[in-house]
């Protein structure tokens, strides 16, 4: 891991944070680690700490006054997280106090840690994989219950071993076509020929098995995004306070009071949704009113799916305009209360009440039908791990590289163009784990993460 190597030179400075929230709460968690870790907290503690041991003692300052009383706990490399010598001290959770901790600790030759650096040090002396790390990260940041778990099985190494086997099927085929490449005077028969394309298309099954539960992986972590939509007044912002059990949106009959979109979080099926109420879309001439309707356009645009809201008591058109896309609509008919005549719900229309709360639990029930048959949300419950879209990407690449040399084999005389295909094939898996990873792909990684983790 060549990448690894060069980095590692940098990491000779200890370096210290804060590992819980800002602000005031029973405890808070100050971490320091590097080679010098221990050392400093001899002096800190005035005693030498044995290793996985919680040990109640004062905190002094460089001064030998007493900062405070709390725990120190001492995680010996190369047992602990980052692969270095880790202290933690627990100490109150007065900001102050946590505050004069680490003013100590740099005094002592420690340095403020940058975002995501502790992380870094574990991935960089191979505590854990890339994927780990931003499992990490996705985990820290989940929203829904389904997301906590799936992220967990991630940072366990889940996704991890999935790309290994990977990486050894492909190996193994690697290791054949190698073979004959390094006999050139031996011919590869029919017979080796139907047994390598064997090889690349049960690896190429698997591929694709796998980039399917990545995407499933992807949809879990960054959740969907449903648009409310329709003409002024109609309902909309009501229809997004409902669903959001919150005032998000203020209600007026005054048509065009939502300018800029608003948007709310709720779940639906373990699924993170962003619900977003966009201005009314309408003919008009308001310089301001104009902009918030371009801003809806380009919400809609984004949108899983779109909720297009009418007003079943007008007798305006209820048609969505032409340059939305239809497969994403779903025709909400609100007001049935104040209309005599009220339908049924089906595969395309559902009529509520937004003011009286009427086949809101229906429309629910639709968005998970929905999400389920667009996004096979439903099968999100058993996706193994998160991911990401560039985890995606690797995977579709090298895909793409397996299908290229699958169709090269026909031919033996294009050996060396399949065995460049399954280079490439390796090089993108290699991405996702961290083994070929670009120095600046690395660095805006982990500049997502917590300061402290």
């Amino acid at each position: 891991m060549p990448k690894k190597t060069t980095q590692a030179i940098e990491q000779q400075e200890s370096i210290c944070a804060l590992a819980t929230p800002a602000g005031k709460g029973a405890l808070a968690i100050v971490r320091l680690s590097g080679k010098d870790a221990h050392a400093i907290a001899k002096i800190i503690t005035h005693k030498p700490l044995t290793p996985r041991k919680a040990h109640y003692t004062n905190f002094y300052d460089c001064d030998d006054g007493v900062i405070d009383q709390g725990l120190a706990i001492y995680f010996q490399t190369p047992a602990s997280f980052t692969g270095e010598d880790v202290i933690e001290f627990h100490c109150h959770g007065n900001p102050l106090v946590a505050d004069l901790l680490l003013k100590t600790l740099c005094s002592l030759g420690a340095r403020l840690a940058t975002p995501g650096e502790f992380s870094l040090r574990a991935f960089l002396n191979n505590k854990i994989d890339l994927t780990q790390a931003e499992a990490i990260a996705d985990l820290i940041n989940s929203t829904t219950e389904q997301a906590v778990r799936t992220a967990t099985r991630s940072m366990q190494g889940a996704f991890s071993r999935r790309v290994e086997e990977v990486l050894a099927q492909l190996t193994q085929v690697r290791m054949h076509i190698e073979a004959h490449l390094d006999f050139p005077d031996e011919e590869i028969d029919r017979q080796q020929c139907e047994q390598l394309a064997s090889l690349l298309r049960l690896l190429s099954n698997y591929l694709n098995e796998l980039l399917q539960q990545a995407k499933l992986g992807e949809r879990l972590q960054t959740g969907a995004t449903i648009a409310i939509a329709g003409k002024p007044n109609v309902g909309k912002s009501s229809l997004l306070n409902v669903m959001a059990q919150s005032d998000v949106a203020i209600v007026t009959e005054i048509p065009g009071t939502t300018r800029d979109p608003l948007s709310a979080d709720i779940e639906i099926q373990g699924i993170a949704v962003r619900l977003i109420d966009t201005a009314g879309l309408r003919d008009t001439k308001d310089i301001v009113e104009a902009k918030g309707i371009e801003r809806a356009q380009q919400a809609l645009a984004q949108a899983d799916l779109i909720l297009w809201l009418t007003d079943v008591s007008s007798e305006d058109s209820q048609l969505a305009p032409k340059d939305i896309d239809a497969t994403k609509i779903i025709y909400v008919h609100n007001k049935i209360d104040l209309h005599k005549e009220i339908k049924f719900n089906d595969r395309e229309n559902i009529y509520i009440s937004a003011k009286n709360q009427l086949g809101i639990d229906e429309l629910i029930q639709h968005l998970e039908q929905r999400l389920s048959r667009t996004n096979t949300a439903h099968e999100q419950a058993d996706t193994p791990f998160l991911a990401r879209s560039r985890h995606v990407i690797a995977l579709q690449h090298a895909l793409d590289s397996i299908r290229s040399a699958q169709q090269r084999l026909s031919n033996s005389l294009e050996l060396e163009l399949v065995a460049e295909d399954l280079r490439l094939a390796q090089q993108s898996l290699g991405e996702i784990t961290g083994e070929f990873t670009p120095d600046d792909l690395l660095g805006k990684i982990f500049s997502e993460f917590c300061i402290g983790k």
